[in-house]
């Protein structure tokens, strides 16, 4: 992310003299080099200053600093605190099951294809709805679609401890249904306790050593 906000600084800075340069001495676009030298500054660098401006706003738009900077994400972002090993965020957030600084991200982009976009089009809808709409309560958001396993697969498909755990070999049917989505991580008696915002405020919460 730094380096690419390096690069916007570079690139804006050369698109600005360069821009400069044209106004002071508007006869330079009278030969072809000027000409070229007007559309590269006036046309190419801003361009190119937009699209790293871009960038390094998406990425900064998947930390987990980002997604917790909203009020209303707040009690989201304490729940990754819960002193409770049958939280599912709690435990990946707290043993770095996923990196700690892109969490949110993490977890809640589809890996697909376009993904990443997906996600920051509904980070768009939130903010209509933060400026425009009705904010809900924490205890009142909920997911567009059901959790697909697709996400959890993505890093827990294929290792040992997801292959051979005893609550996975009861069944022989079972890792073959969750690998299709017919049966879901998060259903009752398995993974189940999510964030459950509303339940906070009687858990413990783990003091993390700085």
């Amino acid at each position: 992310m730094e380096r690419m906000s390096l690069i916007l600084i570079l690139f804006t800075a050369i698109a600005v003299v360069l821009a400069l340069l044209i106004s002071a001495r508007a006869e330079l676009t009278r030969a072809r080099g000027g000409k070229i030298l007007a559309f590269v500054a006036l046309c190419i660098l801003p361009t190119l200053a937009m699209w790293a401006g871009a960038q390094a706003h998406v990425e900064r738009s998947t930390t987990t600093r980002f997604c917790l900077s909203c009020h209303v994400m707040h009690d989201f972002g304490h729940s990754l605190y819960v002193d409770d090993k049958s939280y599912i965020p709690a435990v990946h957030f707290q043993n770095n099951f996923v990196p700690r600084d892109h969490a949110c991200f993490t977890c809640h982009t589809d890996y697909t294809m376009f993904g990443d976009y997906r996600a920051k089009w509904r980070g768009v809808h939130h903010v209509w709805v933060q400026y425009f709409g009705t904010v809900p309560k924490p205890a009142d958001i909920k997911l567009y679609t059901p959790y697909n396993n697709r996400e959890c697969l993505h890093c827990h498909g294929g290792a040992r401890s997801y292959l051979e755990a005893s609550h996975h070999t009861k069944d022989p049917s079972l890792l073959s249904q969750a690998a299709a989505n017919k049966l879901s991580c998060m259903s009752s008696d398995c993974h189940d306790i999510v964030h459950d915002v509303d339940t906070l405020k009687d858990a413990t919460f783990w003091k993390a050593s700085e």
